[in-house]
């Protein structure tokens, strides 16, 4: 069974139509990246999956549960939003760090905060915190920043502030880690240490959307790819096949405007 089906999932901003009947599934342990031109709803489509954007239509689910349907009321539409939103990490292009905050303690934060909520948090507050700052510490280590913890924000590398972020996303153990342009705000010879972390994810069957405009990383290390084009699914299929071979016109186009660029 899919761990994710977005079902026709359709947003309008005003009289302008995002997204257009957007559907797809997501197997466990799958990469898909998304490309597009910018407007073609990319963003927006993300937006929508971790519940920062209400669709007008449409429907999510994940591992089987709906967790949101815009047939139903409102009411219920925005019932447990930030349980819901757990389920999806988000990597946003820019890195929106807490810049009071070392790295370690913003890797850590989210998860101290739901820890509160345990039933067991007073009487094993110190145990439960130095679990997660293990933890965290564990993922700054997985991200090459074991000797970053203790540096601010402003003490790092835009490519370091960008694996502080994903470390952050994936500390609380998401089911889908989503990517929005996750090298876009950074100098080109910055890029390559956040497209080997994302790449060694992939490796480890890390469940993932990414949305890139690098092409030749999307060809590479995604298992599927889709192409998205004023707010609908052009084309999906094989990285290398919707890249080297696309079938439809308006890839062909894209795909050609790409490369001149």
């Amino acid at each position: 069974m899919a761990i994710l089906n977005v079902n026709n999932i359709g947003k309008k901003f005003g009289p302008t139509m995002v997204l257009n009947d957007v559907g797809f599934s997501l197997e466990e342990g799958e990469a898909l990246a998304i490309i597009g031109s910018s407007g073609s709803g990319k963003t927006t489509l993300l937006r929508c999956l971790n519940f920062l954007e209400r669709p007008d239509r449409g429907s999510i689910v994940v591992r089987g549960e709906t967790l949101f349907d815009a047939a139903s009321p409102v009411r219920e539409q925005e019932k447990n939003l930030r349980t819901k939103r757990l389920h999806f990490g988000m990597v946003f292009q820019s890195f929106n760090l807490f810049p009071q905050y070392t790295a370690l303690e913003n890797v850590t934060l989210s998860e101290k905060l739901l820890a509160k909520e345990r039933e067991d948090y007073k009487q094993n507050k110190k145990e439960i915190f130095e679990q997660i700052e293990k933890h965290g510490m564990e993922l700054l280590d997985q991200m090459g920043l074991a000797d970053r913890m203790t540096h601010y924000p402003h003490q790092l590398s835009g490519g370091q502030q960008q694996r502080v972020a994903i470390a952050r996303a994936l500390a609380l153990k998401p089911d889908i880690l989503c990517f929005d342009e996750p090298t876009s705000a950074l100098d080109p010879e910055l890029t390559g240490e956040v497209l080997k972390v994302i790449r060694g994810l992939a490796e480890q069957r890390t469940t993932m959307i990414i949305v890139t405009h690098e092409m030749a990383f999307a060809r590479d290390v995604s298992d599927r790819l889709i192409f998205m084009d004023d707010g609908v699914i052009v084309e999906q299929g094989d990285p290398k096949q919707v890249i080297d071979h696309p079938r439809e016109e308006r890839t062909k186009q894209f795909l050609a405007r790409y490369a001149q660029g």
